[in-house]
């Protein structure tokens, strides 16, 4: 399945184009979101052939859904909900970012559900995962109020513990949906 087009009260989720790439690698460039990322900020040409690799590789194998959230026509965040690559993880977790600038407006929020139902509804999945950084308590409070419950602890080989969340539908957890 192509990466759909989503929307939301307030936001448009839609698939990259080539022209986002500057919106993208600002986004991972900036200290205060790259540190949430993945193994933490990376250099800028490592951000920009990421990018390159959501057309070579993910949108051209139709591997999963990535995209680019807009508000009014800008880049404010950045989705996917994918295979879960953590051990032991059995099916997809969702990944968002959001710019700073957006922050403290409930966008991510409104992402986390909007990626959550795609993945109910659309995917068909009976649940959705959320891997997190212990200390990353924004995001963990984010994900606690939509239904997400902590599963376990991940230690990481830096001496840091990320958190795997879950959010199952059978939970009757599904409740406001974008």
């Amino acid at each position: 399945m192509k990466t759909p087009v989503l929307h939301t009260r307030r936001l448009l989720l839609e698939p990259y184009a080539p022209a986002d790439e500057e919106d993208f690698v600002a986004l991972f460039q900036d200290a205060r979101v790259g540190r949430w990322m993945g193994d933490g900020p990376a250099a800028e040409d490592e951000d920009r052939a990421l990018f390159g690799r959501i057309f070579t590789k993910v949108y051209a194998q139709d591997l999963f859904g990535v995209w680019v959230v807009r508000q009014g026509g800008r880049a404010v965040a950045h989705a996917e909900i994918k295979p879960s690559p953590t051990p032991g993880v059995d099916g997809h977790e969702i990944v968002y970012a959001v710019a700073p600038a957006a922050w403290g407006r409930g966008l991510g929020t409104e992402i986390a559900e909007a990626l959550v139902a795609h993945g109910f509804g659309a995917l068909g999945l009976a649940e959705v995962h959320a891997t997190v950084d212990a200390a990353n308590e924004a995001s963990l409070a984010l994900l606690s109020r939509i239904g997400f419950r902590h599963v376990r602890d991940i230690p990481e080989d830096d001496g840091g513990t990320t958190r795997l969340l879950t959010r199952s539908q059978a939970s009757g957890s599904d409740r406001g949906r974008p």
